[in-house]
């Protein structure tokens, strides 16, 4: 089965019109999510001197954290809503180096000027494989020599484990999409009566490697995002306790070498030359 579903720009941002990024953040899974990739950032970048451009960084979590943390930032994102609010909360933030609206596949940033890039959101959001290899592309040329792309994703069977889990597996429409995403990797949401992303890409191990490959990066590994640690039947009352939380966060670590049981992956790549 070959399915080809367009994601523009405007498609982006009409689902954010609606969509609240930061009550997804501040969900129980949300902050797991979160707590993990920061996890995961910090020991890909443990150099403080370096330049990040955080491109599709939603309403700024990371990029505020980051500058918080000592590294000077470059924010954006290709959703003007989520970059005025980024700037209605962090203007003059010490870190911030620059917030402004961007489209990943044509960055207006200069050559060679990136010691990271971090890419969450974009990827997933192109449904055509040309065009998430023009954002690669771009990451790279930005990248200074030895720079790292860190790239998430979203695994193929995300949408199974959460059908699984939460019990949406016998919901007809659901399952219809399900069904559609695993075979194709193209989740379109076609029922009003679900709430999700209304066309999304979700990845394999093998094609988000050969992506980056293709668009000259050198993989170092591709790691799994908070792993089984989702599906705790008592997650929200887990991540309020800190004993539990910490748990929950260790068995994300522990399966970061499989990413296929994690609803999201990193791909960290390096730039050569």
């Amino acid at each position: 089965m070959f399915i080809t579903v367009v994601m523009e720009k405007e498609d982006i941002e009409k689902y954010y019109e609606t969509f609240n990024e930061d009550l997804r953040l501040k969900s129980a899974y949300g902050k797991l999510e979160e707590e993990h990739i920061r996890r995961v950032i910090l020991k890909s970048i443990p150099d403080k001197t370096s330049v990040v451009f955080d491109i599709g960084g939603g309403t700024g979590y990371y990029s505020r954290w980051l500058a918080e943390s000592g590294y000077q930032v470059h924010y954006s994102d290709v959703v003007p809503k989520h970059v005025q609010i980024f700037n209605e909360r962090h203007y003059g933030l010490e870190g911030i180096v620059t917030s402004s609206v961007q489209d990943a596949r044509n960055l207006s940033y200069d050559d060679c000027c990136a010691d990271v890039v971090i890419l969450n959101g974009p990827l997933y959001h192109l449904t055509e494989k040309e065009d998430r290899i023009k954002a690669l592309r771009e990451s790279k040329r930005i990248l200074r020599s030895g720079g790292r792309l860190l790239a998430v994703t979203i695994g193929r069977l995300a949408g199974l484990q959460y059908a699984l889990s939460s019990g949406m597996i016998f919901n007809e429409d659901y399952y219809s999409m399900v069904a559609t995403e695993v075979a194709t990797g193209v989740r379109r949401n076609d029922s009003s009566k679900i709430s999700t992303f209304d066309i999304a890409y979700f990845h394999t191990i093998q094609e988000i490697n050969t992506e980056m490959r293709e668009s000259g990066f050198t993989v170092l590994s591709t790691l799994g995002l908070v792993g089984l640690s989702s599906i705790s039947p008592t997650l929200e009352s887990d991540m309020a306790d800190e004993q539990k939380r910490e748990r929950l966060l260790s068995a994300a670590e522990l399966t970061e070498m499989y990413p296929s049981l994690s609803p999201k992956m990193m791909t960290i790549g390096i730039k050569n030359r």
